[in-house]
């Protein structure tokens, strides 16, 4: 029986223990589509090159399976249809894994869980969760316009109004966590792996409050029926197991700074 037939019955948690028998595709060529619009997952750097986490980790899958990779660029809205009708073999682009997706396409497994967790300096003892915040006005959270922190700051802590002045806008985290830290804002909002190293490293500067504002799983996306998800799903497992994702979690979301 092919290993790829066999990986196809087995649960990510059996995965890693046959890391050592990933297949060889022998090179095999295959198209990856991507928006460049989600930073740190992939995105447009200042010398105009495309980079992040997903290229770093989909470089690695390659290596591991013996893949030719080539990269075309689609907007999000016509990434899913242009994958399901076959035009790509694979699509990145931070995607969420939905059962009404699975009936356009398969997924991976998952890659990164993402949860958005709220950040306060150390010493904050004003409010203690998303509901306590909202019931001071005078309270302030930083936030990136376009980004899954700004919505969340938007619509699951406050009211909805994208121009609600209780959210101060800046074009980097970096910027609204330095201004966390000099008390012009509050609170600001972070993924979960990035949140925890920034906590990490302030010591005791930093503190994370109340439960995560929201919850989604990342997966690759492949035309229905797709030979190429069992091995990726096993590269993926190996990649969990030895470090790597915990890696490249730690360079694109903690060590990276965005803009310079």
């Amino acid at each position: 029986m092919k290993l790829t037939a066999v990986l196809m019955g087995l649960s990510l948690s059996t995965l890693p223990a046959m890391a050592q028998d990933l297949p060889d595709l022998a090179g095999r060529e295959v198209v990856v589509v991507t928006e460049n619009a989600y930073p740190p997952l992939q995105f447009i750097d200042k010398e105009g090159q495309a980079v992040g986490w997903e290229y770093d980790a989909m470089a690695e899958i390659a290596k591991r399976l013996n893949l030719a990779v080539t990269y075309q660029n689609t907007s999000w809205d016509a990434m899913i249809p242009a994958v399901a009708e076959g035009q790509y073999d694979i699509g990145m682009t931070g995607i969420t894994i939905k059962d009404e997706r699975k009936e356009q396409v398969d997924f991976s497994e998952p890659y990164m869980r993402s949860e958005m967790l709220m950040i306060v300096r150390g010493d904050e003892a004003r409010f203690t969760d998303a509901a306590s915040f909202a019931a001071d006005p005078e309270l302030l959270v930083s936030a990136q316009p376009g980004t899954s922190p700004f919505y969340a700051a938007v619509y699951e802590i406050l009211d909805g109004n994208e121009e609600n002045p209780r959210v101060i806008k800046f074009e980097t985290f970096g910027a609204g966590l330095e201004a966390l830290k000099a008390g012009d804002v509050d609170l600001t909002l972070s993924d979960s792996t990035a949140a925890n190293g920034y906590v990490a490293a302030s010591n005791g500067g930093l503190k994370i409050i109340g439960a995560p504002l929201a919850s989604e799983d990342f997966g690759f996306i492949f035309p229905k029926g797709s030979d190429l998800v069992a091995p990726v799903n096993a590269a993926i497992a190996a990649m969990k197991a030895d470090g790597t994702l915990d890696g490249l979690n730690r360079k694109w979301f903690v060590d990276y700074k965005m803009g310079e």
